[in-house]
């Protein structure tokens, strides 16, 4: 096996195990697969078919009332009865257990939602896979990150109609293809100085997921360089579920050429394997 080989192999199989990674937390026993229903609470109590409970929002927060043979678990604590949570953030969310199944409770949009998430869900035992083109180094692209003087916040739509998020963009990334400059308003990542983009191109609704796809970008070096490596360009939740308030790119972030790398239409969206 040649050096060159050798590079080739172990980029695969670095590429295989992220795919598969975020595969096993797609498909975990309560990820996003096993949702059964979004419910937007009001201040009236209301009882869903698939939680214990009467639900509402109010002033002070979610609170549930338990029927007398009914329970839940909180920070690994029976309750009954009536249970505040208190007030949630924005994009935060709580899990509460319920037998084998777990209720998150979330704020998303400005409202308090729930959306109970069961095992047994047939869109998560059905599973399999995603599709994905195949990894090819060449959609791995330097760039480099240009901030903006103060973080400016950017309101998006979503996967839900009629519902907005505000994110703070700490700047853009710009990057070069086929000889062609490009830009994408970047948000903030999941780890301290990490970058994530929300983009479409010309693949989108073709071969991928029609509405976004989601790319993070590890923290810019002294000099602001950056890596976007394309091949890690993965669907987010509303790509498999309508059940999902996932965040639509902001004005801007549609690429005018075809982005043949990352994962592609799932199969339960009528993919092709």
């Amino acid at each position: 096996m040649t050096l060159q080989d050798a590079e080739r192999q172990s980029f695969t199989e670095a590429w295989q195990q992220w795919h598969r990674q975020k595969e096993k937390v797609l498909a975990d026993p309560h990820g996003f697969l096993a949702i059964t229903s979004l419910r937007w609470l009001s201040a009236e109590p209301v009882r869903f078919e698939d939680a214990p409970g009467a639900w509402s929002s109010t002033a002070g927060g979610v609170v549930v009332e338990l029927a007398e043979d009914e329970e839940l678990t909180v920070d690994g604590t029976v309750v009954r009865g009536r249970h505040g949570f208190g007030v949630i953030a924005e994009r935060d969310s709580l899990y509460v257990g319920a037998g084998d199944a777990v209720i998150e409770v979330a704020k998303r949009g400005g409202h308090d939602i729930l959306r109970p998430r069961h095992p047994g869900n047939g869109l998560r035992t059905s599973f399999t896979h995603t599709p994905a083109y195949a990894p090819d180094p060449r959609w791995v692209r330097r760039g480099r990150f240009l901030p903006f003087d103060e973080p400016r916040p950017v309101t998006v739509g979503a996967a839900v109609e009629g519902l907005e998020h505000v994110y703070d963009s700490p700047g853009q990334v710009e990057f070069e293809l086929d000889g062609s400059v490009h830009r994408l308003t970047a948000f903030n990542g999941r780890t301290p100085g990490s970058l994530t983009v929300l983009f479409t191109d010309r693949t989108s609704g073709v071969t991928t997921y029609a509405a976004n796809r989601s790319l993070q970008i590890a923290s810019p070096d002294a000099e602001g360089r950056v890596t976007l490596d394309f091949n890690r360009a993965g669907n987010l939740p509303c790509a498999y579920t309508d059940l999902a308030t996932c965040p639509l790119p902001p004005a801007g972030n549609r690429l005018p050429v075809a982005i043949e790398a990352g994962e592609k239409i799932p199969l339960e969206r009528g993919g092709q394997p």
